[in-house]
């Protein structure tokens, strides 16, 4: 745990030195869960959501986009639930004064019980070599099978709680499981509530005429109403979908983890319109799509897992978590949700107009189920950032801070540095950016000696150096390293632009997908 907790330290901590993340209005101390995207994480943050944003809309011929505003009819809220059900279990610490979620205590109690099973899997594994049948393991091993088991029994029992509101057992569930406060070990709980997220605002030029508004809690309602204008003006036939990106605003009391869970954040979305009846084959088709998007970056399998929910929400007949491994352990990424038609039937009902798509083959109306698809876009971003971060122990004994990006995310794809300041070098080094910065964010180094400019390079995440020294005057060649592997090739400068776009183009990763 504590080897955990340093590497999240030093994610926080890199993130600010190399101009990724600072605390938002720091120079007044800042303010607790927001953050500002500095030079880099801007760069950084664009590109993933453009990278969502090509996959899932310009590759899709049937789903298009939308930017609802952030200010809705109050009335939008009522209708979907969020007035009366937008609420978190909470509970304090009658000795630390500290508020947790009572059910992600008790999903992390359940996540070591998850662990320790898979303990024992490794362990196996190890034993009985290519002879291991994993299944059969699994479904004998008393240990495993315990585990598993009481894992089940207490996310049943603590969904049972949530859904009939016996907030009563979800504390007693704590306490019989012996939960104490991560921070302090304390024992002695308060009840458990129920917490509104909404955070209220005014419309109005004067205190007695301003309307009640909420800022959005999710991007998905606007979305939601504007359902049969998109259709309409689009011609769009069912299945189809709209996808939005924007910022959504939660009274997070709870919220820690740097930029996992803050009180603004960014959320990309789809819902996806489905003829009824047909919802489970789009639900399991985005599952495996979405999943396979986030692996044509390249973390690696092993740092994501499905979590089918055990308590859905009020809209949903099915729901599951792409989890990502992050630095404290496996935490949701990105919801799937079938959500029925209760969004739409919820808006009729509220509107009194009518949400219907009209089928021509049939010549019915009806009111299309919807599957979604929402990943946040901070989350994201701390799962790359995370997981990138790495200090690696080189050949000569020495080390080195590696920020590995995937390439097409990186902020800067290109650092050029002039060998030395004189001689014509820094000069063709700018004749270069001047050639390069058309198609990327290119930058330029000139201070110290190439070899620390490197590391520099290399902790902000950058994949090309490219040098420019005396020969470069002569033949027009350059030295290009790779970030990942230190490699360094000469290259012609006439080339450097195919080179950089081979290895960075959206196209190309996103082919990974197929």
């Amino acid at each position: 745990m504590a080897k955990q907790e340093d590497i999240f330290k030093n994610v926080v901590s890199h993130a600010k030195e190399y101009g990724y993340i600072f605390p938002s209005s720091e120079i007044y101390d800042g303010l607790s869960a927001v953050y500002d995207y500095a030079q880099n994480g801007v760069e950084l943050k664009k590109n993933i959501r453009e990278y969502w944003w090509k996959s899932m809309v310009q590759m899709h011929e049937n789903i298009v986009g939308i930017d609802a505003s952030i200010f809705m009819h109050p009335t939008t809220w009522k209708a979907s639930g969020h007035v009366d059900a937008f609420n978190d279990p909470l509970i304090d610490n009658k000795d630390s004064k500290k508020r947790y979620r009572a059910d992600v205590l008790i999903e992390d109690y359940c996540e070591k019980l998850y662990q320790k099973a898979q303990k024992e899997i490794e362990k196996a594994k190890k034993r009985f070599g290519e002879a291991f049948d994993e299944n059969q393991f699994v479904a004998t091993n008393p240990r495993v099978v315990g585990y598993l088991t009481r894992k089940q029994e207490i996310l049943e029992r603590m969904a049972r709680g949530l859904d009939n509101g016996d907030l009563a057992d979800v504390k007693a569930l704590i306490e019989e499981l012996e939960i104490a406060d991560p921070d302090t070990g304390s024992k002695n709980w308060t009840e458990v509530r129920q917490f509104n997220l909404m955070f209220g605002t005014k419309l109005g030029a004067s205190a007695d005429s301003a309307m009640d508004l909420y800022l959005r809690p999710e991007t998905a309602q606007g979305i939601f109403v504007n359902f049969l204008n998109v259709q309409k003006t689009g011609r769009m036939k069912i299945p189809f979908g709209i996808a939005q990106t924007g910022k959504a605003f939660r009274n997070e009391i709870v919220a820690r983890q740097f930029i996992f869970r803050m009180r603004e954040f960014e959320q990309m979305e789809m819902q996806f319109f489905v003829k009824p009846g047909e919802e489970m084959k789009y639900y399991e088709y985005w599952k495996e799509t979405r999943l396979k998007w986030h692996l044509s970056l390249g973390m690696g399998p092993e740092n994501y897992r499905f979590h089918d929910h055990e308590k859905l929400a009020h809209y949903a007949n099915a729901a599951a978590d792409i989890e990502f491994n992050f630095p404290f352990g496996f935490k949701e990424l990105e919801g799937i949700h079938s959500r029925t038609d209760f969004d739409l039937k919820a808006h009729e009902k509220f509107s009194g107009k009518k949400l219907q798509f009209f089928d021509n083959e049939t010549n019915t109306s009806y009111v299309p189920y919807v599957v979604e698809t929402s990943v946040g876009l901070d989350r994201m971003f701390l799962s790359v950032f995370s997981k990138s971060l790495v200090e690696e122990t080189l050949e000569d004994g020495s080390t080195r801070t590696v920020l590995r990006l995937p390439s097409v995310l990186a902020p800067t794809k290109a650092t050029i540095l002039p060998l030395v300041k004189k001689d014509g070098l820094p000069e063709l080094a700018q004749d270069i950016i001047e050639e390069l910065k058309w198609d990327f964010n290119v930058a330029y180094d000139e201070k110290d000696a190439v070899g620390r400019r490197y590391r520099r390079a290399d902790a902000l995440g950058t994949p090309f150096c490219i040098t420019v020294d005396h020969q470069s005057l002569e033949d027009k060649t350059v030295t290009i390293r790779h970030r990942d592997t230190m490699k360094q090739d000469r290259v012609a400068i006439a080339d450097l632009r195919n080179i950089i776009e081979n290895e960075v183009s959206m196209k190309n990763w996103l082919k990974k997908m197929k």
